[in-house]
């Protein structure tokens, strides 16, 4: 049901496009194909036209000796690849293999339908890069090839008089009498700041100078999967999701939307299994609110589709750096196996690239198929440690230092204020009375008795005794049945001052997760906290806390055999379990209950999730590494 309506609409543009097609002819046997190149957009409607036109011979705007390289990188698809040719200086151009090329497309098909290729570009030993700012080609998916092309003629310049680009497009008119002589529809694919030279060059019969033969031939090289982002001109996971759909024979119209939504997604997976969170607030909801930001900051820029700074950008002011770093690590993934029989693998970086091998230095690089002008823009973000970091924080860790982060603290006090003051109003309403209204409604009305009631026209109102006693000991239990091997970590923390509480839990091994120098992460599964602060026996080690076998009842029977009062506060994902219950008759105490979904998913992750410092001197510069998620 999907296909047919996106197969009307290609037709219709086709049958629109013939009558627009004079101002593409050279001649009654050559036909332009202008292309902006490392457009996507540009790719999907080179493919659409040449599966539509007659065509017996593509001539693409790529030198001869490429012709080889170009075509084996093209046959290992979906893998990247580099055509790259030594210049006289040292440094190399390159055709990136990038399925997303209007070029590349453009030879694909051809290669596929059987159709002669012939490159036809000026041979140099020294390529020349231009930049210019074109507008966002998505465009093309409102408007039609032939108005975008036509209004862009309007902005091109002319190149300098013999000037590389000059002797360029004059060759590639000179290559085109050539072929016009065996070939009778020929589709000729070039660059939109090429094509009206071409075409002068073409009518007027200009003349030609000899190309510059270089020495050696282009090689094939393979490319680093981590610096894809330099090889291809879409998001290398937007260029996954192009193959990934031409593999199951689906239409890819809405790809480079599409695509976005997709990064986000499965950034979100990334961020929650490398953080290990339960709860976070990246809802569906928040991805709306999420997008339309991501949208309005294109606006703003005059793009119609965001980049990846404003990718990132974006998700760091919603998600925090974690959720940025999780969106530039999924915008970068191209889960296709990278080809194996390569000659060497090259790491790429802006406009140089870092052979595989020792002591090798860096190569100047010239992308022959990147014309647009890029402004690099930095955003601040903080990375996770590399192992190798993380073992030299290890091996400097002071075993007899270890101190809290005191925001940390401040949020969990607050949270512990507030579940007592749940506990005294549930207390409370235990002890509530009803009685008919009088003179006054004391403490409201009773809408339960008073509709219970409404036959004989009375009100009934409540009254709410104070609360009898004090709670002493909140128990809260994020996991409700915590893994021994994943909360290994179990220890008892005094009060620094009288606003804190004696704090026992058992968590994660900070050690784990070291985030920064004499900085550890950790998580909740379980904390019993006791207000006012007294010091007591570490529980994990009191023989005297023997009923009890699993990690979660450990905390719980501490908590019932230290509780001076008769009521204890479990914060709890479940309703108290039969084994709990038995405890608490054997203390004497009564446990009273708040559901933990009272709280909302991201409270509860900011709570659970706590770092460990090594000595209270940390604290002077722990706020560079600790990061709110």
């Amino acid at each position: 049901m999907m296909t047919i309506p996106c197969t009307r609409i290609w037709i219709n543009s086709v049958t629109l496009n013939q009558d627009m097609i004079p101002i593409l002819k050279l001649s009654g046997r050559i036909q332009f194909l202008p292309v902006i190149h490392g457009s996507g957009s540009f790719a999907r409607e080179v493919r659409h036209r040449l599966l539509a036109f007659p065509c017996d011979c593509l001539a693409v705007a790529l030198p001869p000796e490429f012709e080889q390289t170009v075509e084996e990188g093209i046959r290992i698809l979906p893998s990247i690849s580099l055509s790259c040719q030594i210049e006289q200086n040292g440094g190399m151009n390159y055709v990136p293999i990038d399925p997303s090329q209007p070029l590349i497309m453009g030879l694909r098909i051809a290669m596929q339908e059987g159709i002669p290729r012939h490159f036809i570009d000026w041979s140099t030993e020294n390529y020349e890069k231009r930049a210019v700012d074109f507008p966002d080609s998505f465009a093309l998916s409102k408007l039609s090839y032939e108005k975008f092309i036509s209004t862009l003629l309007l902005t091109l310049k002319r190149p300098k008089d013999k000037s590389h680009h000059f002797w360029r497009a004059r060759w590639m008119a000179y290559q085109l009498h050539q072929l016009e002589l065996e070939y009778a529809h020929i589709v000729c694919l070039c660059s939109i700041l090429d094509w009206p030279w071409i075409k002068e060059a073409y009518d007027e019969r200009l003349e030609v100078l000899a190309p510059q033969k270089p020495e050696g031939l282009p090689s094939l090289h393979g490319v680093d999967k981590q610096t894809l982002f330099f090889a291809l001109s879409e998001f290398p996971y937007v260029t996954y999701l192009y193959e990934k759909k031409r593999q199951e024979l689906r239409p890819d119209n809405n790809t480079p939307v599409d695509g976005v939504k997709e990064i986000l997604v499965r950034a979100r997976e990334l961020f929650t299994k490398k953080h290990k969170i339960r709860y976070h607030n990246l809802t569906s909801q928040t991805f709306q609110l999420l997008l339309q930001y991501i949208r309005n900051l294109t606006l703003m820029e005059s793009r119609l589709l965001p980049d990846l700074y404003t990718l990132v950008k974006a998700a760091k002011q919603f998600g925090g750096d974690p959720f940025a770093v999780a969106v530039l690590e999924a915008a970068r993934e191209y889960p296709f196996e990278p080809a194996k029989n390569l000659q060497e693998t090259l790491s790429l970086g802006i406009d140089q690239a870092l052979p595989d091998e020792e002591d090798a230095k860096p190569l100047s690089m010239k992308n022959r198929l990147l014309e647009t002008q890029f402004e690099w823009r930095s955003l601040d973000l903080k990375p996770d440690p590399n192992i190798k970091t993380q073992e030299k924080w290890q091996h400097r860790w002071d075993p007899y230092g270890q101190c809290s982060w005191p925001p940390e603290d401040e949020k969990i006090e607050n949270l512990n204020t507030h579940v007592r003051e749940q506990t005294k109003f549930l207390l409370s309403h235990d002890l509530a009375r009803t009685e008919k209204f009088t003179s006054s409604v004391k403490d409201g009305i009773d809408i339960r008795d008073t509709l219970r009631n409404w036959h004989t026209g009375d009100i009934y109102v409540k009254e709410i005794p104070p609360s009898k006693g004090q709670v002493e000991i909140i128990v809260f239990l994020f996991d409700p049945e915590p893994e021994p091997d994943k909360y290994r970590w179990c220890q008892t923390w005094y009060a620094e001052h009288n606003a804190e509480s004696t704090l026992c839990f058992f968590a994660t091994e900070y050690m784990d997760s070291l985030i920064g120098p004499g900085i550890g992460q950790s998580t909740y599964g379980g904390c019993m906290m006791i207000y006012p602060p007294r010091p007591i026996p570490d529980i994990w080690q009191d023989p005297r806390i023997s009923l009890s076998e699993t990690l979660e009842e450990k905390l719980l029977e501490a908590a019932f055999f230290h509780s001076k009062e008769k009521n204890v506060t479990v914060v709890a994902p479940c309703a108290p379990r039969i084994t709990w219950r038995r405890l608490a008759r054997k203390y004497g105490k009564r446990i009273i209950h708040i559901p933990l979904k009272r709280f909302s998913n991201q409270t509860i992750e900011k709570i659970r999730r706590f770092h460990v410092l090594n000595g209270k001197n940390i604290r002077s510069y722990a706020q560079r590494f600790i990061q709110d998620i």
